[in-house]
């Protein structure tokens, strides 16, 4: 006959003494919830801490290395010419630097120069060179120089600008609100250009093709 005593489901085996006394006296294993909040917090806090100085260091990053923010040297015409030799540049056709991110472009295209000085204010005339921000100011795609009309289209909404950043006016020619915004810039006696690209001047109201203050287009037909 066999040992084994089968007792019915319901009624369950009382816990003995020394189960009790051991329950009583070993600690609970894992963690108790205030310590998991305690955790849980801490592991935010640090989290958001970590964001912020990565945040920080990629903000001013470009600027101690001399990127888009700091002062950044272009060059002087002949450089730029030798850097840009398959575009027009001599004819006022804009060059692109991506460092800057910037257009920069002859304004008067009779002197193959620029002159020494300094223009806060971005125009360039003075200076014979302009620097444009390659920003839309209508929602910030990159406009692009076109080479059968030497005018500035932005692609994502059809914004237009003569060469020298200035906008078109009418609902034609797009959206933007203003002209092309522009970096201050400095010519050294050498000849190099310079440009701040920390320090940004907003663009001028828009003006009407055949008015005063904006370039005609080379080709009634654009790249867009």
């Amino acid at each position: 006959m066999s040992n084994y005593h089968l007792a019915p489901a319901d009624k369950p085996q009382a816990l003995t003494p020394q189960a009790l006394r051991s329950l009583r006296q070993d600690p609970v294993q894992g963690i108790s919830r205030r310590t998991l909040l305690r955790r849980s917090i801490g592991g935010a806090v640090l989290l958001w801490l970590t964001e912020v100085t990565a945040g920080s260091i990629g903000f001013l990053w470009p600027n101690v290395k001399g990127g888009f923010g700091a002062v950044i040297k272009i060059g002087t015409i002949a450089d730029i010419k030798a850097a840009n030799s398959s575009i027009p540049f001599n004819q006022g056709f804009p060059a692109y630097f991506q460092n800057a991110r910037t257009y920069v472009m002859l304004i008067d295209t009779s002197r193959q120069e620029f002159t020494p000085g300094e223009d806060k204010t971005g125009d360039g005339t003075a200076l014979n060179v302009r620097a444009l921000y390659q920003r839309c100011p209508h929602l910030g795609c990159r406009p692009n120089p076109c080479l059968k009309n030497f005018w500035f289209e932005c692609p994502c909404h059809g914004s237009r600008y003569d060469r020298l950043g200035i906008k078109a006016l009418g609902a034609q020619f797009g959206p933007a609100p203003r002209s092309m915004d522009r970096f201050s810039i400095t010519v050294d006696a050498d000849g190099v250009l310079i440009v701040d690209t920390s320090k940004i001047t907003l663009g001028p109201l828009p003006v009407a093709v055949g008015q005063p203050g904006i370039i005609p287009p080379k080709s009634p037909v654009g790249c867009i």
